[in-house]
């Protein structure tokens, strides 16, 4: 991937807003048009909002962009109102997800209205429409290409229960976007926006199955960039990994094993690597009675075979190895 730095930073964008702090909320809506505008762009142009709501714009917000997709969280202090919706991007794909209060959408004499309540998400192919919220609203908002649905889908409207497997699954996806979107590569924007539109496809077909070969490598993806961040913490583990994700763990080892591999295994593995590389430190190295505390081996002699297996040696002798080596 050839990709330049002007154009990583072009396909991925991300902000955040609390305009509920004292102070704040004078300037709170500006500064959030200001966000979106830099760092979202002309390829998801804001709707009008009402006098009312930009005068007194009290939310916790963050957003985030990857390619042709736009993550939106609005958590509300305050009545959110638009007056006007924008034109340019008829033929994309909105996705509410409701988690607290109640979603308006429509309004105008030749349009249908909606109400998403809690718990609840419209999923809507066409022109966008006016929305509204009382104060004490959360809503997740995503923005796709149509490419993500079936033909049968478009220009619909589908309002349906939030809990799905699928549905926890792509909200987890997108809590990791936000997290790290601004530090992603070209390779890992690459792979978030890849996630995002699969998942969003389970959602949008209702088809996701832990036998579907196109969304195991999105799952195994996740549990792995889950895995390698709490690699030291004493409750990394499978089930650990499977309540994170929404997922079963049946479900998540069933993804693993395509890829020829267990969780346990890709766990113990990883494990394994950090304590070889701790072991080349140029400074004070750790014992292999503190390596394997620290990478949560039972014991001494369970870590040492365990090493030894793996790399054919065990700890001492590897280091020694790399003093030889002038590692």
């Amino acid at each position: 991937m050839n990709s330049t730095g002007a154009e990583v930073a072009d396909s991925r964008g991300r902000f955040s807003l609390d305009s509920t702090v004292p102070g704040a909320v004078s300037r709170g809506f500006d500064v959030f048009r200001h966000g979106w505008q830099t760092q979202v762009g002309d390829s998801f142009p804001l709707p009008t909002f009402s006098p009312a709501t930009t005068g007194d714009f009290r939310v916790r917000s963050r957003v985030a962009k990857v390619r042709d997709v736009a993550i939106t969280d609005l958590d509300s202090a305050s009545v959110i109102r638009t007056a006007g919706t924008p034109y340019g991007y008829d033929d994309q794909v909105r996705l509410y997800v409701v988690r607290r209060g109640a979603w308006g959408l429509g309004g105008s004499p030749d349009r249908d209205e909606y109400t998403v309540s809690a718990g609840q998400f419209l999923l809507r192919h066409g022109p966008p429409l006016h929305f509204g919220a009382a104060p004490d609203t959360t809503v997740r908002i995503l923005t796709l290409p149509s490419a993500v649905l079936e033909p049968r889908f478009r220009n619909r409207s589908i309002i349906e229960s939030a809990d799905s497997a699928e549905m926890r699954l792509l909200m987890a996806h997108t809590n990791m976007v936000h997290a790290t979107v601004a530090d992603l590569g070209a390779v890992g924007v690459h792979a978030a926006h890849s996630a995002l539109i699969e998942l969003a496809k389970a959602v949008t077909t209702g088809r996701f199955d832990a036998a579907e070969p196109g969304l195991r490598p999105t799952l195994t993806q996740a549990a792995k960039a889950l895995a390698d961040r709490y690699l030291a913490d004493p409750e990394l583990s499978p089930g650990m990994l499977a309540r994170e994700l929404n997922v079963s763990v049946r479900t998540l080892q069933r993804a693993f094993t395509t890829a020829g591999e267990s969780v346990t295994s890709y766990i113990r593995d990883r494990r394994l690597a950090a304590a070889r590389l701790a072991l080349t430190a140029p400074s004070r190295r750790p014992t292999v009675g503190e390596l394997a505390a620290h990478w949560q081996f039972s014991d001494s002699s369970h870590f040492i075979r365990a090493f030894k297996k793996r790399y054919g040696q065990t700890p001492a002798e590897y280091a020694r190895s790399m003093e030889t080596t002038g590692s």
